[in-house]
């Protein structure tokens, strides 16, 4: 049988990132490659209890189907948490997604055609490479340095692709790098977007998760013109599982989210909103939050002490303030895959650079996760992940 499949899909089957996380999760394998929270630190207690009250209080409303802006209830738990984001809006403003990669695919969506020019941090969230690619991305990548995407190649990338269509950004501890925009630059961001006349979507969902530095406005608390489109998540300092995330808009626009979201899976599940609303009436998540950011900050510094001592001469890593994922950049090397698979042979993985990039990737680059893995195998896995190193480097060294 022949299948005559839209240009959205694959033209192959292969899914490098697939087979990276396949093979992290083998026992054998001390992982730093995917990005998941620590799942001890998941209030399964609390959940329970929470889902119990549901089930007892609200269980037909739960049971059925509901809003595609999602439940008042939920969307008002989200109203507080942007407030600490200096994000002061209504429950009309608000629409819960189905984890924050619906909002991407929404967005997407509405606002490419084939051949649109999407405006990318170089490196980003590979993830969101993948969906802009299915509907025909023209990817234009940005310079970073520590101090997050450079205005000064913004605004030149600006000029030279007036045919943009979106700026997508996560600003605050970026994946994969880590790396956090100055407010500086923040504010250049949002004046360049109404300069240029783009529509900006602000990516936030480990800014909670900060152990240093000042917390920073959000780039929508920044918008006076309504070209930031802000999304969140819970997946990051509740539960993945449960596929709750939330898109932020003018409601001119949000109507445009809502009807699109309807085509696309009705609503988000009901009973998921209805028990993360009340976990968050029952229970104070900035002590959850609490936990979570003083386990990663443990994490993050065993991570760093073991990459500083053991890491060959030369090779530099990001400095992350919060968040899940630091970035590694090893000089002289032409393939990020041998990283990869010279890690592998050791029973070490990382996420090799190339899926981070819409279009050139930079060789020797990876990601490393630091959250998802126990205190224990932290400084044995960077020590395997030194020798690999070693190994690629002394290989790729100039005779």
């Amino acid at each position: 049988m022949t299948y005559q499949f839209s240009n959205r899909v694959p033209k192959t089957d292969n899914d490098p990132v697939g087979d990276i996380l396949k093979a992290a999760a083998d026992p054998k394998v001390t992982s730093f490659a995917g990005g998941l929270p620590a799942p001890e630190l998941f209030p399964v207690e609390q959940v329970k209890a929470a889902a119990d009250k549901v089930l007892a209080e609200k269980g037909p409303a739960a049971l059925q189907y509901s809003s595609a802006q999602g439940v008042p209830e939920l969307r008002n738990v989200v109203l507080k948490r942007l407030e600490v984001e200096g994000i002061h809006t209504t429950a009309d403003n608000v629409m819960i997604a189905t984890g924050s990669q619906q909002s991407i695919d929404l967005t997407a969506k509405m606002f490419l055609d084939e051949g649109s020019a999407v405006i990318v941090e170089d490196p980003t969230y590979l993830t969101a490479v993948d969906v802009f690619r299915s509907y025909g991305a023209h990817f234009v990548g940005v310079d970073m340095d520590e101090d997050g995407m450079r205005m000064d190649s913004l605004e030149e990338a600006l000029k030279n692709n007036p045919d943009t269509r979106l700026i997508y950004t996560v600003p605050t501890f970026q994946n994969p790098t880590g790396r956090t925009m100055t407010l500086e630059r923040r504010k250049k961001l949002v004046a360049l977007a109404d300069k240029y006349d783009v529509m900006v979507l602000e990516d936030n969902p480990y800014g909670a998760i900060r152990w240093e530095g000042e917390n920073l406005p959000s780039l929508r608390s920044l918008d006076k013109t309504g070209h930031v489109i802000y999304m969140g998540t819970m997946s990051k300092v509740f539960a993945p599982g449960l596929r709750i995330g939330w898109v932020v808009a003018e409601p001119k626009l949000l109507k445009k989210y809502t009807m699109m979201k309807q085509s696309a899976d009705l609503h988000t599940d009901s009973f998921s909103q209805y028990v993360c609303a009340q976990y968050f009436t029952d229970n104070d998540i900035n002590d959850h939050i609490k936990r979570i950011t003083a386990l990663y900050h443990k994490r993050e510094q065993l991570m760093m002490s073991a990459i500083d001592k053991y890491f060959p001469a030369g090779v530099q890593h990001s400095n992350p303030q919060g968040g899940m994922f630091l970035w590694v950049m090893v000089p002289g090397v032409k393939s990020s895959q041998q990283l990869f698979d010279a890690a592998m042979k050791r029973n070490v993985a990382v996420v090799p650079g190339d899926p981070f990039y819409g279009n050139q990737p930079e060789p020797g680059t990876f990601r490393m996760n630091y959250s998802n893995t126990p205190e224990e195998g932290i400084v044995d896995g960077v020590k395997q992940l030194a020798a690999a190193l070693d190994e690629v480097m002394s290989v790729t060294a100039p005779k």
